[in-house]
């Protein structure tokens, strides 16, 4: 199990990553920024932001974006979708995981996107 230190895996009983059968899976990750700070303002800002904790887990876990096989990116509002993508892009380009887009409402009112995905552990 990894954990990001976040007050939600401690208070709801979940971790960030689980390495299980050769496989990374991380959990939804939201823009949450130190101390509870508000996040980004905009939807690519936040994206980048739940990239970079998404990568830390992935490399606590021994995997990297290389390794990622799959993203579930969840947007607030379906026009943001090309701002997620392009830090999606920017982190995924040369792997092009399977991915998928949805739109729904987040936990936190500041929250504009979430992503999750999943990983094969290098060999």
């Amino acid at each position: 199990m990894i954990s990001s230190g976040s007050v939600w895996e401690e208070r709801y009983g979940y971790s960030r990553a689980v390495v299980a059968g050769g496989r990374v899976f991380v959990s939804g990750t939201a823009p949450v920024m130190p101390g509870d700070a508000d996040p980004p303002a905009d939807a690519y800002g936040q994206a980048r932001r739940c990239l970079e904790i998404l990568g830390a887990a992935l490399d606590e876990a021994g995997a990297t974006a290389e390794d990622v096989v799959r993203t579930r990116i969840f947007v607030t509002d379906r026009d943001l979708m090309d701002d997620v993508m392009r830090a999606h892009g920017e982190v995924f380009g040369e792997t092009k995981p399977a991915c998928t887009g949805i739109v729904t409402e987040l936990i936190d009112p500041r929250w504009l996107v979430e992503i999750e995905a999943e990983a094969i552990l290098p060999a």
